[in-house]
């Protein structure tokens, strides 16, 4: 019971409301696109986490270069990370794609279509 929400449970989720939050108010890069985190994965140890966005309204090339942006200004949102969390030590943040918002537009996409086929047929 005590490990159901341990220590590395409540680091990835206060690090995931803190990171919304640079996202919104400090960081003002023109080349960001509407950057929203999705899951933060912390280590065992906290020294490494892996940070899941999702980037809306731009195409594969361009959310391939907002993960590449968000990993070189990583030391930058770390240390504005280190301001608002109270540890001794702040996790190296490492970005990474979360495609699963995609994937269940496709899927949602699919179904509505074999919906209307699947109605037309049955009109016949």
């Amino acid at each position: 019971m005590a490990n159901e929400f341990g220590r590395n449970a409540r680091v990835s989720s206060q690090m995931q409301k803190e990171l919304s939050l640079i996202f919104q108010r400090d960081i003002d890069d023109s080349r960001l696109g509407f950057i929203t985190i999705n899951e933060v994965v912390v280590t065992k140890d906290l020294a490494v986490a892996k940070v899941y966005v999702t980037v809306l309204n731009v195409d594969d090339l361009g959310k391939r270069a907002n993960v590449k942006l968000l990993n070189e200004l990583s030391p930058i949102i770390r240390h504005q990370l280190a301001k608002r969390m109270r540890l001794r030590h702040i996790s190296e943040l490492r970005f990474y794609y979360d495609d699963s918002f995609d994937t269940g537009m496709r899927v949602a996409e699919l179904l509505s279509e074999v919906g209307i086929h699947g109605k037309d047929k049955s009109d016949s």
